[in-house]
């Protein structure tokens, strides 16, 4: 016989008051950290950590995995993820070309085509299939409390770092200059141009998986994440004059804790010593955008961790082994190939810069061999 204790709606808002339990101080420290940064700080700085929330919100509810999407066709020919990304791709170049056209202090995510992007970009696509996450990736999953990610995220940092001591030697090898599409053909044209070399790509991705693009088909997470990220990436270019990025704040996250430590000198380094750059290593990180984008990502996570908990499968003490050095090469290499799926890819693409195009074969042929390297490790 049921109880009023075992019926449904009982049962469901036990459940609510749990989830909300553990939501209540998250919404705490987020109001008050917002409230911090308006006061102190800048209304810029304060209205991004909101952005990053939204993005942070997005990649966790709707499972958003850049990783996961790309493994997903090639080991299981299911489309659905990477018809996402592309989705994603499209609406953000269609809400940011005609941003960076009409409003000149925005930027592009420029990256000079070069070796260092061509190596970066073939190892990052390797190292985020054993490691299981990208630059956002490892972040939100971070906040869902996902162990691994949660241990590599200090050594994406540090090796971020790393790939910035390194970079201006990685350059040195060949690079050419930046390209614009925007800058070069104007938003209009750039856009038409971004639009059908994205309906090549899912033209592509159909016949290797023999499943042709419908939104019918997709799972709904796919097609909703993709659009609210697609308009938090647009706000974050409108607010911050810059597109979505990851990297370069886990890089001065490391560079920050290796000056305090006494181990790096920015002078003797030619990234460092840079003017932006060595601004930036000695101001607070709160006044770094991407920095502030990237807590608030932690943040999103964070609340959607109750009502979608994690349960990792135990790993061996080689499975660790590997994905730690994973984790430091992804943040090694993500630094040479100029961004990760975020600032390479998405934002790459979205504000016309020719080398998200270069980067994402190169990831691909790393990932087809990633791929296979985790399956051998049986991660």
């Amino acid at each position: 016989m049921n109880t009023l204790a075992d019926s449904p709606l009982t049962v469901a808002a036990a459940r609510t008051r749990r989830v909300w339990s553990k939501r209540w101080p998250i919404a705490v420290a987020v109001l008050a950290l917002f409230g911090w940064l308006l006061w102190t700080v800048s209304a810029r700085q304060a209205l991004l950590l909101l952005v990053g929330v939204g993005l942070g919100w997005a990649l966790a509810a709707a499972r958003f995995g850049f990783t996961t999407g790309w493994r997903h066709l090639i080991e299981q020919k299911d489309p659905s993820g990477v018809y996402g990304q592309i989705l994603l791709l499209a609406v953000l170049a269609a809400l940011s070309m005609p941003l960076l056209a009409h409003f000149p202090e925005t930027q592009a995510a420029l990256g000079p085509p070069s070796v260092s992007l061509l190596v970066g970009a073939f190892v990052f696509g390797l190292a985020m299939q054993i490691s299981d996450g990208c630059g956002s990736g490892t972040l939100y999953k971070a906040g869902l409390g996902v162990p691994l990610n949660m241990a590599i995220l200090p050594l994406f940092a540090l090796g971020s770092f790393a790939g910035s001591v390194h970079l201006n030697g990685w350059l040195a090898l060949g690079a050419l200059q930046p390209v614009g599409l925007v800058q070069q053909w104007g938003a209009g044209t750039a856009l038409v141009a971004t639009l059908a070399a994205l309906a090549v790509v899912a033209v592509g991705v159909g016949r290797w998986s023999g499943q042709r693009f419908s939104f019918r088909s997709m799972p709904r997470r796919w097609v909703w994440g993709a659009l609210a990220m697609a308009v938090f990436a647009a706000l974050n270019l409108l607010i911050a004059g810059q597109p979505w990025g990851v990297v370069y704040g886990f890089g001065l996250w490391g560079a920050k804790a290796a000056t305090a430590l006494g181990l790096f000198d920015p002078a003797a380094n030619a990234f460092w010593s840079d003017p932006g750059h060595a601004e930036r290593l000695h101001q607070t990180l709160l006044l770094d955008v991407t920095s502030i984008t990237n807590i608030g990502i932690l943040a999103g996570a964070l609340w959607v961790a109750p009502k979608r908990p994690q349960d990792a499968r135990p790993l061996t003490g080689a499975q660790w082994a590997v994905g730690l050095l994973a984790g430091f090469v992804l943040g090694y290499s993500s630094r040479l190939a100029f961004g990760c799926n975020v600032g390479a890819m998405v934002s790459g693409i979205s504000t016309g810069s020719l080398h998200g195009w270069i980067w994402v074969p190169m990831a691909f042929m790393g990932t087809l061999i990633g791929v296979r390297v985790r399956r051998r490790l049986d991660f």
